[in-house]
């Protein structure tokens, strides 16, 4: 008897994206039938149902920021390589030293061996030397030309770098130049929005506050400076009082009281104002009155 199928989801199996702009993965919804009868066989078989493709939304920033993992990947790649390579150089240089080398012993063991009397065994030695001589010649050849591989490539990396460090740093400076570009775009629609006649209004109230101030303040220096010549002004009457006192004084020594100089002689009226009266201009005035008469 069968039992009932069991559904497992949530398996996600990589395919290949539909476009090239565009990355996806399958999520597969996976059903397993267990049967307990061992008569039928296939126990426990997986088999998909439904497979439903779910793209991923990849942002700008994202994709820009995968471009630029993948340079920094591509130049460390490049680096990669060229450590491998001078590797490989140095060994083969390091062969062709040693073969060298080699070369030179068995050269001084063949003269050791003729100046000893036995050219037979200079004899073999100098084909040891040949053999070793011509293995250094060839890995020489080898060696010099590796080495101008290698050269290329490490001054071809290290221009692919002074482009990166170089794009790198017009990045910073275009996305400053963004960045001053959209802040004076915010102060002039800042300056745009701003009503003109409005903010003159408030400068021009601003001016008279700041007149209205300086007015007061410049009265209030005017009372103190007045007060300042009043008391001075006081002092001054004072001493014109001392001086009228020492005049009467004087006067009062030379002359009776209550008389005046010749010329000057008081005449009493009640109905003027002055209590003393010229004499020369009273004898001028009656001379008129009697002109008067006669005409």
């Amino acid at each position: 008897m069968a039992i009932g199928s069991q559904l497992f989801t949530g398996l996600t199996l990589p395919v290949s994206p539909p476009s090239s702009s565009t990355s996806a993965t399958a999520l597969c919804t996976v059903e397993r039938s267990l049967k307990t009868s061992l008569f039928n066989g296939g126990v426990g078989a997986f088999k998909v149902s439904r497979i439903k493709l779910a793209p991923s939304n990849l942002s700008i920033r994202s994709r820009q920021r995968g471009n630029a993992l993948v340079t920094r990947m591509s130049l460390f790649d490049r680096f990669a390589r060229v450590a491998k390579v001078l590797a490989s150089q140095k060994r083969l240089e390091n062969k062709y030293k040693a073969a060298q080398q080699t070369s030179e012993e068995w050269y001084r063991k063949a003269q050791f061996a003729l100046g000893k009397g036995d050219e037979d065994l200079a004899r073999e030695a100098l084909k040891r030397r040949k053999s070793y001589a011509d293995n250094a010649s060839s890995l020489k050849a080898q060696f010099e030309q590796q080495k101008i591989v290698v050269d290329n490539l490490v001054s071809n990396t290290r221009k692919l770098e002074s482009k990166i460090q170089e794009a790198r740093s017009k990045k910073d400076t275009l996305k400053a130049r963004a960045q001053s570009a959209k802040t004076a775009t915010k102060v002039n629609e800042m300056l745009g929005n701003v009503n003109t006649s409005s903010a003159l209004s408030a400068f021009e109230k601003m001016e008279e506050k700041v007149m209205a101030m300086e007015s007061q303040a410049e009265a209030l220096g005017q009372l103190t400076t007045d007060d300042l010549e009043g008391k001075f002004a006081l002092l001054e009457s004072s001493s014109v009082d001392d001086d009228l006192a020492n005049l009467k004084k004087e006067l009062s020594g030379s002359f009776k009281k209550g008389e005046l100089p010749a010329g000057n002689t008081a005449v009493p009226s009640g109905n003027k104002a002055f209590p003393f009266r010229d004499a020369q201009i009273e004898k001028e005035l009656n001379d008129l009155r009697q002109k008067s008469k006669d005409l």
